[in-house]
């Protein structure tokens, strides 16, 4: 199912670059790249809440999510991954997956919203980025 008015189901370019499209979610790099690397994972189907996955989707969603991280992983080597869900104002299961590194932005705490649109990155960054994490996936 999707949700015309969502900007998921839509693949809405304010997001950002589609990475590529998983089992049962889709990987986007954001443009605000105030933390190198940082991706949105989203749902495929339109649910607003984990427990709306049945269990074969739900384990789908988390071998996606394990996949994307591991190619951040590989790709930025960030101390660590951090990993958000929200959904208040757009209530459509995803995570937030932000690399965070040792001494960078936000070490220690969890990373800033809302995000700088100085921060932006060009499109060739964009798409070197999003060429370097679908070498991983």
């Amino acid at each position: 199912m999707k949700d015309t008015n969502c900007r998921y189901c839509t693949k809405g370019e304010d997001i950002a670059g589609i990475v590529a499209d998983l089992e049962v979610s889709t990987l986007y790099l954001t443009k605000d790249q105030s933390y190198k690397g940082r991706c949105i994972l989203a749902l495929n189907d339109h649910k607003t809440e984990l427990f709306q996955l049945d269990p074969e989707e739900l384990q789908a969603f988390s071998r996606d999510m394990a996949r994307a991280s591991k190619a951040l992983f590989e790709v930025f080597r960030p101390g660590k991954i951090n990993y958000a869900a929200f959904g208040d104002t757009y209530p459509h299961v995803h995570f937030h997956l932000v690399p965070k590194y040792e001494g960078g932005k936000s070490w220690g705490s969890p990373f800033e919203l809302p995000l700088s649109p100085d921060n932006l990155a060009s499109k060739e960054e964009l798409d070197a980025r999003i060429k370097e994490i679908k070498s991983r996936l």
